[in-house]
């Protein structure tokens, strides 16, 4: 009896994002965790430019910043015929050959990657991949409007203030009273499209206040400002599936600064988790109940880590949804589901059967429509 074919994974990693180096370590987690009896691995890497290319050397240029040889880009086309990656320099010199694949696993991290761009292009190829479309990921990305859907949901969340850069020089000294009044002290200024904690101030006093909304506005052009909740645990969960997801027991983090920033997620390794979190039995269970409740909200697909903040008192407020979650080694996502008996590699197995399954639902939807008389003619 003849061997099943394996499954070609095409592991997407880098891009044009201030996440570029995160997602370049969860990428090669993700390949190296792999199991190589069932999956072939195509490592496919973007550049912080914006470039696609394709080799088994990918990985290896993009973490040492080395100039790409134009023999390695490639590119996706957009329509679903290819179902692969093709080289852009037609001719002997070129290092690569039409890489064809089944599923494509993003683990890209932040704008152009996280949002709902690449995922619109993906949707053209036709190509099954691992996490949200494009409309989940538009909104896991974005805080300010996932915190109104979560008001909508009748999930708790911490009081809130927004505004465009063009608003902020337009009408500025009003939006630094309205924050003291709406939303106090302490609160975090943050981008609204961004995730690892990058372009993220802890503000205390009116006056650090529009210093930091400055540094926030390098990285988007909608800020958000969000209160600070006191003494409060920082607690994550996992959620995994499609339509019928379930979630993972909660994690705490202990951050080793005065808040989880980018240098206490990934650099100095002295922040520390508790899995399962310190919560009460009652506690731990809405906070799984308001994790799926989220992620269905969203419309969410295959994976998102829902990050909490739970008082002493037990008061649960949601802080926002990431489609696509670190995948390093120390990343919370993996340990969650460790924890709760699905180990990494099985995590890994069941994200792509889940977007395998996504695309075979979505393929059985009908793409035309019979008129009663053909005006269109």
């Amino acid at each position: 009896m003849a061997s099943k074919r394996k499954i070609r994974v095409g592991v997407l990693f880098g891009g044009r994002s201030a996440e570029h180096e995160v997602s370049l370590v969860s990428g090669a987690s993700v390949m190296k965790a792999l199991d190589k009896k069932k999956y072939d691995v195509v490592p496919i890497g973007i550049t912080k430019d914006g470039r696609w290319i394709i080799g088994p050397r990918v990985l290896t240029l993009l973490k040492s910043g080395a100039n790409i040889p134009e023999n390695l880009r490639a590119l996706l086309p957009p329509e679903p015929s290819s179902r692969g990656l093709v080289p852009i320099t037609q001719n002997q010199k070129s290092k690569i050959k039409n890489q064809k694949v089944d599923v494509i696993f993003p683990v890209l991290h932040g704008p152009f990657g996280e949002d709902g761009t690449v995922q619109g292009l993906l949707e053209l190829t036709g190509i099954p991949y691992v996490g949200a479309g494009v409309l989940g990921s538009s909104l896991g990305m974005d805080k300010i409007s996932q915190k109104k859907i979560f008001l909508t949901a009748g999930i708790p969340t911490p009081k809130f203030a927004y505004i465009t850069s063009a608003d902020f020089r337009r009408t500025g000294s009003r939006f630094l009273k309205r924050v003291q009044h709406d939303v106090g002290w302490p609160c975090f200024v943050k981008p609204s499209n961004m995730g690892s904690s990058v372009g993220i101030t802890k503000v205390k006093n009116i006056k650090q206040l529009g210093t930091a909304i400055k540094i926030a506005m390098k990285y988007d052009r909608r800020i958000i400002v969000e209160q600070g909740i006191r003494d409060a645990l920082e607690i994550e969960c996992a959620v995994l599936g499609n339509d019928n997801p379930r979630a993972s027991v909660p994690g705490q983090i202990i951050s080793s600064n005065e808040f989880y920033d980018y240098d206490a997620k990934y650099v100095d390794g002295q922040s520390k988790a508790k899995i399962p979190a310190p919560l009460p039995k009652l506690v731990a269970e809405k906070v799984r109940e308001y994790a799926v409740t989220a992620f269905k909200a969203l419309d969410l697909a295959g994976m998102a880590r829902v990050d909490f903040l739970v008082t002493k008192h037990g008061n649960i407020y949601i802080s926002e949804v990431n489609t696509i979650p670190g995948f390093t080694s120390i990343s919370m996502y993996p340990k969650l589901w460790g924890a709760t008996r699905l180990p990494y590699a099985k995590l890994l197995e069941s994200l792509i059967e889940l977007a395998l399954e996504r695309t075979e639902v979505k393929n059985k939807l009908s793409t035309s429509y019979q008129p009663k008389k053909q005006w269109y003619r």
